[in-house]
């Protein structure tokens, strides 16, 4: 499936039901464009002399060349002495005008090679020989007129890397090179003989083929075996990089448009709104486009548009969930969960929202909107209650953030003590280097730091005694599933154990029945959260309760018993 000099590729029949086409090609030149064409590959004026002066010479040379030789046999004076001064000059017009038209040629030549090099870096990715973002479109016409002359049908097909940046941040440009070569070259092999193909940019691929639309299960087979092949390990300077792809398709119907240009760029959009459900429903697989896409597209545009316009208007704002001692029932603080108040889809939780702010590159901005409300809602309580707050892997990655969150601290006038930052333990396998320097900076300042999520990541008791953490919370699966599975039970025991080892106090999140709590206080003294104590609340339902139970300054801690709505199991 080469490209060819011209520019073109085509298509033939495959073993999986794919059928032969007509050569796909570029716009071919017109009949003015070749005889310009034409006349710039010959030098007119330059042929024009040469033959003018063979001419002349055929006209007077035998006649002057007879007068010399007589001359010179002779020793007389020759005849015709002009005639032999306009041979002279004759052939030095001839010599001229040969050099001229040698060198005039040659230089077209050469012209026209670049011309041919520059269409084909226009239209071509010079990485992987691949079509371009520019081309892909023409040559997907071409295929939906040959498919529709054939009584075919056209497969076009987006396919992203899954998780290739992080490969190619770890390893290099080079080896993230290597990895886009060999996926090119895997798709090659796997895809019918006249397919086309182009590579978008970055680690995006498009390509499309010709189909028996009664034998679209080889479809199906054609993408199984593309995701196996690409999954297949890259080996590069003795690494091993593995990376997956997620592939959306999308294929043409009787209901679609005439126009074979609107229904290429429609193709193009619908495989790659399936492509993106590739991605949501786990990546490493392929789905074909369903309407209802479309929908689902509409939907998180008006997310991505509502959260832009919601952070400035402060639509986005914190709720608190409790902490409570499970030994004493005091209650110990609160964490911050944020809740989007949308004017239009009412209260919506981070579940919904937090990924599209990740993606769109708003996390930090929302997290620090939120984080400065919650500091000055929590700097009205009781001094003893300390302030929970989750960080997105996103934010460790900024360099400045520490600083940023000091600057939140001093506007607020907060203590810094008072603030427990929470990092999932999944950003310790991204990075350690770049979370010990945060976790360091932020100790520093006397901000207190917790592992959270414990249990479901990849740290390493190495890293647990190496990186200064305050505190363990342990993920709500395990908590939540205590009594009902023995895996749980024997997770929390050895996270206790750790805990206790290491002098780390716990926290259990998930508490959500007297029976796990009951099975909770087997395993040792944690703090404990969850459903409960009472649902999540805003910062005015907060500070009315806290003010009913003199629990704003200088009043005394009471116990989670006498606050309204918490079950007596929970302080037995």
């Amino acid at each position: 499936m080469a490209l060819t000099e011209s520019g073109r590729r085509t298509c033939g029949r495959d073993e999986s039901g794919g059928m032969a086409t007509a050569p796909i090609k570029f716009n071919e030149p017109d009949a003015t464009s070749i005889a310009l064409k034409d006349r710039r590959d010959h030098d007119i004026v330059g042929l024009g002399v040469i033959i003018a002066a063979v001419l002349l010479f055929v006209a007077n040379g035998s006649s002057v060349l007879r007068d010399f030789l007589h001359s010179l046999a002779t020793g007389a004076r020759p005849q015709e002495p002009m005639l032999g001064t306009a041979l002279v000059l004759n052939i030095a017009l001839l010599l001229f005008g040969w050099r001229r038209y040698v060198d005039l040629t040659r230089e077209v030549g050469q012209r026209r090679v670049a011309e041919e090099v520059a269409h084909r870096l226009a239209h071509t990715d010079p990485l992987t020989g691949c079509l371009n973002r520019r081309s892909i479109g023409p040559a997907l016409q071409d295929m939906i007129h040959t498919a529709r002359a054939t009584g075919h049908e056209v497969v076009a097909m987006m396919m992203d890397l899954d998780n290739f940046k992080k490969s190619n941040d770890a390893h290099g440009h080079q080896a993230g090179d290597a990895v886009l070569l060999q996926t090119a070259e895997r798709i090659r092999a796997l895809l019918p003989e006249k397919s086309i193909m182009a590579r978008l940019g970055g680690d995006e691929f498009a390509f499309a083929t010709i189909y028996d639309p009664d034998h679209v299960e080889a479809i199906d087979r054609l993408m199984i075996r593309l995701n196996a092949s690409i999954a297949r390990p890259v080996e590069i300077d003795g690494l091993a990089l593995e990376v997956t792809a997620s592939i959306g398709l999308a294929n043409t119907g009787p209901a679609d448009p005439n126009d074979a240009g609107t229904l290429a760029e429609l193709l193009i959009h619908r495989a790659d709104l399936a492509m993106y459900q590739a991605k949501k429903g786990g990546r490493n697989r392929y789905y074909w486009f369903e309407q209802n896409m479309e929908s689902e597209l509409r939907f998180r545009s008006e997310l991505e548009r509502g959260i832009r316009e919601g952070i400035p208007r402060g639509e986005f704002v914190p709720y608190y969930e409790k902490q409570v001692d499970l030994d004493t029932g005091e209650l110990t603080g609160f964490e911050m969960l944020a809740r989007w108040k949308s004017p239009r889809h009412g209260l919506l939780s981070p579940e919904l929202f937090i990924p599209i702010a990740e993606e769109i590159g708003l996390i930090s901005e929302l997290s620090e909107s939120l984080i400065r409300q919650a500091l000055r809602d929590a700097r009205e309580w009781d001094p003893r209650l300390t302030l929970s707050v989750n960080i997105s892997p996103l934010q460790l990655r900024d360099p400045w953030f520490a600083q940023k969150l000091l600057k939140l601290l001093v506007e607020a006038n907060f203590p810094p003590h008072r603030l427990d930052i929470e990092i999932t333990e999944t950003c310790l396998h991204e990075n350690v280097g770049v979370v010990r320097t945060l976790i360091t900076s932020l100790k520093n300042q006397g901000i207190r730091i917790s592992l959270d999520d414990f249990g479901t990541g990849y740290s390493s008791l190495a890293q647990l005694r190496t990186l200064p953490f305050d505190r363990i919370k342990i993920d709500r699966f395990f908590v939540s599933t205590l009594g009902k599975s023995k895996d749980s039970g024997t997770i929390i025991e050895a996270i206790s154990s750790l805990g206790k080892g290491m002098d780390l106090p716990i926290t259990a999140e998930g508490i959500e029945s007297p029976e796990v709590l009951d099975e909770l206080r087997k395993y040792g003294s944690f703090k404990g959260q969850g459903y409960l104590y009472g649902q999540p609340e805003d910062a005015d339902a907060v500070r009315a309760l806290l003010a009913s139970h003199n629990l704003l300054p200088s009043a005394p801690a009471i116990s989670v018993n006498e606050l309204p709505e918490m079950p007596r199991a929970a302080t037995a």
